[in-house]
């Protein structure tokens, strides 16, 4: 299957400030502007196959900076979890609320005020992903990259899925600004191949061309590929 890199948007203001930016449209700071512009660099020599986004502006702004060639698809499953009347709060005050604990601790139980069920945004976010992965290698085949750029909790519901893990476990995943993560659906089980990655060559990433086995022509050769006997290959 294709490989998925996932890419959250750079720092905003609300970062920067301590906020919980939810939904609202918040915009990229100047930190997040050059995150984005380096990230960009390291994908240079990355061919994607396909290039999706939440809808909101700030990751669309860390796209036009990172790929400013790409022509990304907007994906409202990866948009960022609705946090209702939390939106636009300071986490220091939001920490004082008694859902805070749970949120840490028992996430796949809560609700937000006036918002989203987290264990719906884990649901949404991972069908999507899973549904793009599964066009882009069906069109592209089992080597294409493609990048999909969303939001921390978002990502970390991906990835949680990805290792198998409840999401109750997801807070101990990290995705900062800017960084990649990279995971490879099989029919057997995706592996993570790389997590909250913001430095290093992302061209590695990219799975060498499969090679076509030789057909057997000697009789031994065809034996020794089955049964492991004498002349088999090492």
């Amino acid at each position: 299957m294709a490989t998925l890199l996932l890419l959250r948007h750079g720092r905003t203001t609300a970062n920067a400030d301590g906020g919980l930016a939810g939904r609202q449209p918040v915009e990229l700071d100047e930190t997040g502007r050059a995150q984005a512009s380096a990230v960009g660099e390291r994908l240079r020599g990355v061919p994607l196959a396909a290039v999706v986004t939440s809808p909101l502006i700030r990751c669309r702004q860390t796209l036009e900076l990172a790929l400013p060639q790409a022509a990304p698809v907007v994906e409202e499953g990866l948009i960022e979890c609705d946090y209702g009347s939390w939106e636009g709060q300071p986490l220091k005050k939001l920490a004082k609320e008694p859902l805070w604990p749970v949120v840490q601790q028992h996430p796949s139980a809560v609700v937000f005020p006036e918002g989203e069920a987290m264990a719906a945004m884990a649901a949404r976010a991972v069908a999507a992903v899973r549904s793009w992965d599964a066009r882009v290698s069906a069109e592209h085949g089992p080597e294409a990259v493609w990048l999909a750029c969303s939001h921390g909790d978002v990502i970390k519901a991906i990835v949680a899925d990805a290792l198998g893990v409840h999401l109750d476990l997801f807070q101990r995943i990290v995705a900062d600004p800017a960084s990649v993560t990279a995971i490879r659906f099989t029919p057997l089980r995706p592996f993570l191949i790389r997590l909250n990655d913001t430095g290093g060559d992302l061209a590695a990433l990219v799975p060498p061309p499969r090679k076509r086995r030789r057909r057997a022509t000697r009789a031994g050769d065809s034996d020794a590929a089955v049964g492991g006997g004498a002349g088999a290959s090492r």
